[in-house]
């Protein structure tokens, strides 16, 4: 009786792992990618490049024009305080 009283609960013990197997399979899951290159279009705001490049080519002549509109002022307050004969 002592033999079957040790095999019972290897026995058991046996049983009982065979029952708390799990069994896992794991699927790849397939991903479609697709790559695809488009054309960047870049806009560049030259504006202000422009504006100072036509700043520094009239700026000459907006200079002597402000100088021609200061001597004319001028000529006409000094004829209207000349005294008339």
């Amino acid at each position: 009786m002592h033999r079957t009283t040790c095999f019972m609960p290897g026995i058991l013990l046996v049983a009982l792992l065979a029952a708390c197997q799990t069994s896992h399979e794991v699927k790849p899951i397939e991903v479609k990618t697709v790559h695809e290159v488009k054309p960047m279009h870049i806009t560049i705001d030259v504006n202000i490049k422009v504006d100072r490049a036509l700043d520094d080519f009239f700026g000459e002549i907006d200079q002597a024009e402000e100088e021609i509109i200061k001597e004319t002022t001028d000529e006409s307050q000094t004829e209207t305080n000349t005294p008339a004969e």
